[in-house]
This record gives C-alpha cells, sequence and structure tokens, in this order.
C-alpha cells in the first residue's frame, strides 16, 4: 500500500547505495588478514543471519501509520549491503580454490549451474505462493462512464484490497520464510564444504600495493574493460528481456495464466544448457561460444513480434532464450579469471586484487539491473501503462514489443563487437598460463634458495 512514487523512491536509493557497497565490500576484503577459516568465507559467515533478517523485514508490513517508506528504505538497503557481503566473497572464491585454468572454469560452470537453478526455485517458490492469491485485474475507467470514473475505481480497489490484502500478505511473508531458509542451507554447505587455498591466488614473491594503488592498476587494464564493456550491454539486453517479458506476455500476447510457466521454461532452459556451454567453451573456444551462444537468441527475440500471438511459439522463444542467458550467465564469469592471470603477468610485484576484479563486476550486474528497472519503467509510464489493468493501450503494446526485442537485439550486436575487441583468445590462454608457471616456480625456487642460504648463516 505504499505509493508508487515512494516505492520507487525506496528502489532508486537502494540501487544507488548498493552500487556503492560493491567496491567498499571490495576494498575491505582486500585489507581483509587470512583467519583460520580463510580470507573470503568470513564475511560469508557473518554476513548471512543478518541478511536473512533484513530480508524478511523487507516483506513485513510494519502497524505504522507513517514511517513505512523510511521502513523499507533502511531493510532494502541493508539487505542489499548484507547481500553484497556474501555475493563478492563468494564469486571471488573461483581465484582461490584452484591455481588451473580447467578447474576454475569448470567450478564456474558448477557455480552457475546451482545460481540460475536457485533463480528457479526462487522464482517458482514465489510465484506459487504469491500466484495462488486471487489478484484480479482492474478494468479500465472509461468502462464506467466518464462522471463517476473515479468514483467507480475508488470503490473497486477498495473492495478488492479489503478482501485480498490479508492474504497477499501473508503469501508474501511465507514466500519470504521458505527462500530465507533455502539461503540458510545453501550458506552452511558453502562454508562446510569449500575451503580455500591461499597459495592459489598469490605468488610467495609478491608485496601488496594500497588499495587505491591497485584499483588504478585493475582499471587501467585494457582486457578488463573491454570484458566489462561487453557483459555490461549483454546483461542489459537480457535483464530488458527477462524483466518486461511477463508483461509482453500478459498483456501482448494475451497469455496472461501463462506467465509463470513461460518464465520458468526460460530458467530451466539456462539451468539445463550451462553444462553444455562449458563443453561448448573448451572444445572451441571462450570468444567463439560468446558468438555462438548470445547471438542464438537474435532470431528467435524478432520471431515472437513478427508473428500473431501463438503460445508454442512463445515457449520456443522462451527456450531459445534461456539458452543464451545460460550463456550470457556463464562465459563473462568464466572468461574474468583469464583476465586476472593476464593482469598478474603484466603486475607480478601486485597482489590481492582478486576482490576489486569481482566487485566491479558485481557492481556492473547490479547497475544494469537498475538501469534496466528504470528504462522499463519510464518507457512503460510514459506510454500510458496501467498498474493492474485487464488491458493497455497500443503504445504500451509497441513498447513492450521494443522492449522484449528490438532493443534486446541492438544491445546483444554492440556487446558483440565489443567482445570481438577483448583480446584474451585461447593462444593467448595458453601462453598466459605457461608463463605464470614459470614464474610461480621461479618464485619457489628463489624462496628455497633464500632458505638454503639463511640455514647455512645460522
Amino acid at each position: 500500500q505504499v505509493d508508487a512514487f515512494y516505492a520507487s523512491i525506496i528502489l532508486f536509493v537502494g540501487r544507488v547505495w548498493d552500487a556503492i557497497t560493491d567496491p567498499m565490500v571490495g576494498f575491505f576484503i582486500s585489507k581483509t588478514s587470512w583467519t583460520r577459516f580463510g580470507r573470503l568465507m568470513p564475511w560469508i559467515m557473518f554476513s548471512t543471519p543478518f541478511a536473512i533478517i533484513s530480508y524478511f523485514l523487507i516483506w513485513f508490513v510494519p502497524d505504522i501509520s507513517t514511517g513505512q517508506v523510511m521502513w523499507y528504505l533502511v531493510f532494502y538497503c541493508a539487505f542489499q549491503t548484507l547481500v553484497t557481503c556474501f555475493h563478492v566473497p563468494y564469486s571471488a572464491l573461483t581465484m582461490f580454490i584452484s591455481r588451473e585454468q580447467s578447474e576454475r572454469d569448470s567450478a564456474t560452470a558448477y557455480r552457475m549451474t546451482v545460481e540460475v537453478l536457485g533463480t528457479v526455485l526462487g522464482t517458482a517458490i514465489q510465484g506459487q505462493i504469491v500466484g495462488k492469491v486471487d489478484t484480479p485485474c482492474v478494468g479500465s475507467p472509461f468502462f464506467f462512464g466518464l462522471t463517476n470514473s473515479s468514483v467507480a475505481m475508488e470503490e473497486l480497489n477498495m473492495t478488492h484490497d479489503t478482501g485480498g490484502l490479508t492474504d497477499t500478505r501473508n503469501a508474501y511473508m511465507i514466500a519470504a520464510g521458505v527462500i530465507g531458509g533455502l539461503y540458510i542451507l545453501c550458506a552452511l554447505i558453502l562454508v562446510l564444504g569449500v575451503r580455500e587455498r591461499r597459495e592459489s591466488c598469490e605468488l610467495q614473491s609478491d608485496e601488496p600495493v594500497s588499495f587505491f594503488q591497485g584499483l588504478k592498476l585493475v582499471m587501467n587494464h585494457g582486457p578488463y574493460i573491454k570484458l566489462i564493456a561487453g557483459f555490461l550491454f549483454t546483461s542489459l539486453a537480457f535483464m530488458l528481456l527477462e524483466g518486461n517479458f511477463a508483461l509482453f506476455c500478459t498483456y501482448t500476447l494475451g497469455f496472461r495464466n501463462e506467465f509463470q510457466n513461460i518464465l520458468l521454461a526460460i530458467m530451466l532452459s539456462a539451468t539445463l544448457t550451462i553444462p553444455f556451454w562449458q563443453w561448448f567453451l573448451t572444445r572451441f573456444g571462450k570468444k567463439r561460444a560468446v558468438y555462438v551462444g548470445i547471438s542464438s537468441a537474435i532470431p528467435f527475440l524478432i520471431l515472437v513480434v513478427v508473428l500473431d500471438s501463438n503460445l508454442f511459439v512463445t515457449y520456443l522463444v522462451a527456450v531459445a532464450a534461456g539458452i543464451s542467458v545460460a550463456a550470457a550467465f556463464l562465459l563473462p564469469w568464466s572468461m574474468l579469471p583469464d583476465v586476472i592471470d593476464d593482469f598478474k603477468l603484466q603486475h607480478p610485484s601486485s597482489r590481492g586484487h582478486e576482490a576489486i576484479f569481482f566487485s566491479f563486476y558485481v557492481f556492473f550486474t547490479k547497475f544494469t539491473a537498475g538501469v534496466s528497472l528504470g528504462i522499463s519503467t519510464l518507457s512503460l509510464d510514459f506510454a500510458g501503462y496501467q498498474t493492474r489493468g485487464c488491458s493497455q493501450p497500443g503504445q504500451v503494446h509497441f513498447t513492450l514489443k521494443m522492449l522484449v526485442s528490438a532493443v534486446p537485439v541492438g544491445l546483444i550486436l554492440l556487446s558483440l563487437l565489443l567482445f570481438k575487441l577483448y583480446p584474451i583468445d585461447e593462444e593467448k590462454r595458453s601462453k598466459n598460463k605457461k608463463a605464470l608457471q614459470d614464474l610461480r616456480e621461479e618464485s619457489n625456487s628463489s624462496s628455497e634458495s633464500d632458505n638454503t642460504e639463511l640455514a647455512s648463516i645460522v
């Protein structure tokens, strides 16, 4: 029951705060000392219980007449911060469990498979629990006559809110409890099942530098900037598609009762095809996998708006979109460790910057989510979108077609051009792997000779 304007303010401020916390958490992680649990795991352990509490309070409706906006703003920002304290070290763990490229690629594939599976579970749980509550659409005020349309709309909303508000509130609380329980379970599996290896990410001869010096070095690393740019536009394309596909199915295609199943089809398709893309990148290389995987959605995105409303075609597009979503999820994260290895070769005297690389990667993921939300909201509002309306004006249908087809296709093409400029191909990866191995052997032999010399002196 919060006004739409204040709800938008909460989301916007929360996204801005989230953007600030990502590099902040990366900074504090880079300054964290190693413990018996590791360097990253304590962040995950201590943030989890507070994240669960703040998530639950986001869906709780306080019994206060004023201050609800501040309540949701505080706990939304708190939850974003605590999730960052989980997600940045969780993502950076890839660099701390192995120094072998193939093992890191495999770990990334497993990680992204389960992340997408978690998204499927979250979508199913939230959708099925909340979806069972009857929330009928609201007819256009023109149906009530021009003279008393506002009165009729107010009476209709009041009747609906009185009858369904309590059930809706309870449904959201139940869903929050179930998802919170899954959060705790997965965090326990991670903490108990994964061990960091300090030697996997550091060269013994490295000397640490300050965070801001490291940040300057990281942001001046050409391959990283090119990868982030391609990743940015790819993420924005698929977030626009996913964020508006439910509205597109409901209003433009007329499949109001099918959109939850269509969304599940997208995520299940993505989950099942991540292992295929992992095999493809090991067989044909990562850059070729990017070109094939991300571009495969283009013909289907065009098809869904060109053809008349057809449920079979819609499910076909959902499956095809899921295949490309899998590539968009997996490949940029799989390419990031290669960039870090390349950085280490160019800056062998600088270490401990893995959290910086991953924190800005996470930041750009969330940044694109915020941009996608802003573009969608402003575009639909400008087109005359009616919240909970049974039907929408023609301008809204045209806008939805743009948001799920033309704009994502343009962004995908732009991202492919940027990935073309990305310099680390399979030949470069092999050279970097050999050079890093030689550098580590040289570092180890130097350390052993120093120990031998010290022992002889003693």
